[in-house]
């Protein structure tokens, strides 16, 4: 009978080691494949902040002048999609939609626009003395910049400065706005690009990533 009850008490005690290996063995694999999923995850975020770390300059700013909204989003894009500061080119006297009436040769815009001394002023309080990349974003009007964007380029110091110029049109190419641009010697001046108003963010970072 002792001898029935000690291969019973081996037997039980036996089954009791085999399942404590088990568990043991079972939580061991479980905190493997977390440790795994979790180096999975950080090591796709930390691959998310380099891309977009790559994308811009430690350094970098949008600054843009938009009369109707359409150049203000894709600033907005991009200044999301670069983590950029934006910084807003107010006009002290704001366009009302007569001022923007192309068809009338009497209108504000339109004599701007046919007087190559004029230079609208700025009312918005602009310092770009700390950034190194400047988005420079407008509308095309009558297939050049605003006399405006001249306004801001003749009044502040961006030497040394790496400026991508950004516009908006509804069918105007950006060729002439870039070359009035580049009329300015001592500025670095790069290629950029011509947006519609149906442009999306995910277009805009296509082109982001291709320049950076």
């Amino acid at each position: 009978m002792n001898r029935k009850i000690m291969i019973l008490s081996l037997f039980i005690l036996v089954l009791g080691i085999g399942g404590c290996i088990f568990f043991v063995n079972h939580h061991l694999e479980d905190n493997k494949k977390n440790d795994s999923n979790n180096l999975n995850e950080e090591t796709q975020k930390n691959n998310e902040k380099e891309e977009g770390e790559n994308m811009t300059s430690d350094k970098s700013v949008v600054v843009y002048f938009s009369a109707t909204g359409t150049t203000k989003k894709i600033a907005e894009f991009i200044s999301e999609i670069t983590n950029s500061s934006t910084i807003e080119i107010i006009p002290m006297e704001e366009y009302t939609n007569n001022d923007l009436n192309y068809n009338n040769n009497n209108s504000r815009a339109n004599k701007e626009q046919n007087d190559s001394s004029s230079r609208p002023e700025i009312k918005s309080k602009i310092d770009v003395t700390n950034y190194d990349t400047i988005y420079l974003g407008y509308p095309i009007w009558w297939g050049d910049v605003p006399k405006i964007i001249l306004t801001f380029i003749e009044n502040h110091n961006l030497e040394g400065k790496k400026i991508i110029p950004f516009c908006t049109s509804h069918s105007s190419g950006m060729s002439t706005s870039l070359n009035t641009l580049k009329s300015y010697k001592t500025l670095n001046i790069v290629d950029g690009r011509r947006f519609s108003s149906s442009s999306t963010k995910s277009d805009i970072e296509s082109w982001l990533k291709g320049i950076n």
